[in-house]
């Protein structure tokens, strides 16, 4: 009988501290009070139902069935860490004015460990200043007038040609090497021997997933494809380093007036900028250029296809630029781009429809009321 009671205590025991913690787990302790939703299952919160696929171009269905659930501002939990999802403009607005003062930029674990976002994080909005001046710099207006026209349309014509023969055309898969080749030149000079490229497919696919890193998983195979990115753009940030430092005429000088010219030139001047860092800097924005590019060009191609009217403008619109040309063999200049009125309507009106991520992340570093709560 003695045995017996205890294990009545024991189970009883585990039974109320297991209660409990779900208790705590689904109600977090908070000063004030939280927006409506759920916690989901203890550890993995709601993690499964986040990193479902969708094949919709509509709002991922986590966030779409939550806003009709509790509104447009809710609580989650996602790989274990504690979320809040708002929709609201004039909230999201605000947010957006409190970067530094209430909240910080925030990436998933999955991206942290993707990009090397640690070297980042903590200069936060003046790296991404930085970025972005620097990026201009070379794919702005004036770049894009003087130089970077050409070889587009260099490369997308090459591209095209061997589209040709084949016998069907995946335009996601196949636009991917086009893409990382393209940016490989501008930003470091470089076309890569090996197929990168294709490597890069759906690679951003792995920052939707949970971050495990056992052979097999998603996760795994893009942290081993970005290894291999990650090679061949440190070898190319070593050589350029050795003949750096000499004037443009020098015989042996490595300068080339690139992307990478720059990053290199400011190694030393800004705090962020290492030897270690820059390779993955450079991998972050060959990554960025295909995994955000390649699928605009799809959804353009799949709309203007389902929309025969606007395919037919968009046709006439460049027929007349081809029967304009003096030269029906010249190149594409920055007059006829410029009066490309209607393509500019196909391409934003695109980047308006298309949803490449679910949302932007923030973390959060003061208590933030809302409707004084």
């Amino acid at each position: 009988m003695e045995i017996w009671y205890v294990w009545v205590f024991i189970i009883s025991f585990l039974s109320v501290s297991v209660g409990n913690w779900i208790y705590r787990w689904r109600n977090p302790k908070c000063k004030g009070k939280l927006p409506p939703g759920s916690m989901g299952f203890p550890l993995i919160g709601e993690t499964l139902s986040f990193f479902a696929t969708s094949n919709s171009i509509d709002m991922h269905p986590f966030i779409n069935e939550r806003l009709k659930r509790y509104g447009p501002l809710f609580k989650t939990n996602i790989a274990g860490r504690p979320v809040a999802v708002s929709s609201d403009p004039e909230f999201n607005y605000f947010l957006l004015q409190q970067e530094g003062k209430l909240l910080e930029l925030y990436y998933m674990d999955s991206f942290s460990q993707m990009v090397h976002h640690d070297n980042m994080s903590n200069v936060g909005g003046y790296f991404h200043r930085y970025l972005r001046r620097s990026i201009l710099c070379h794919f702005g207006h004036e770049p894009l007038k003087r130089k970077l026209l050409s070889e587009f349309e260099d490369v997308i014509n090459h591209e095209l040609h061997k589209w040709t023969n084949l016998p069907e055309v995946d335009v996601k898969r196949q636009t991917v090497p086009m893409l990382f080749d393209l940016a490989s030149q501008i930003l470091m000079s470089h076309k890569p021997e090996e197929n990168l490229g294709e490597d890069l497919n759906n690679m951003l696919q792995s920052i939707m997933t949970f971050p495990l890193y056992i052979p097999g998983t998603t996760f795994y195979k893009c942290i081993q494809k970005k290894r291999k990115a990650i090679k061949l753009t440190s070898r190319v940030v070593e050589e350029r380093m050795k003949g750096y430092s000499c004037d443009n005429s020098a015989e042996g000088c490595n300068k080339k007036g690139d992307y990478l010219d720059e990053i290199v030139g400011d190694i030393g001047k800004e705090a962020f900028l290492t030897m270690e860092f820059v390779p993955f800097l450079l991998f972050g924005l060959l990554l960025a250029t295909v995994e955000t590019i390649s699928p605009t060009i799809t959804l353009a191609t799949m709309f203007l296809l389902d929309n025969p009217s606007a395919l037919q403008e968009l046709t006439e619109e460049h027929e007349k630029i081809l029967k304009n040309r003096e030269d029906a063999n010249s190149g594409l200049v920055w007059e006829e781009y410029k009066s490309m009125t209607f393509t500019r309507y196909v391409i934003n009106e695109t980047l308006r429809l298309e949803n490449l991520l679910p949302g932007m992340l923030r973390k959060v570093i003061a208590d933030i009321h809302v409707d004084g709560r």
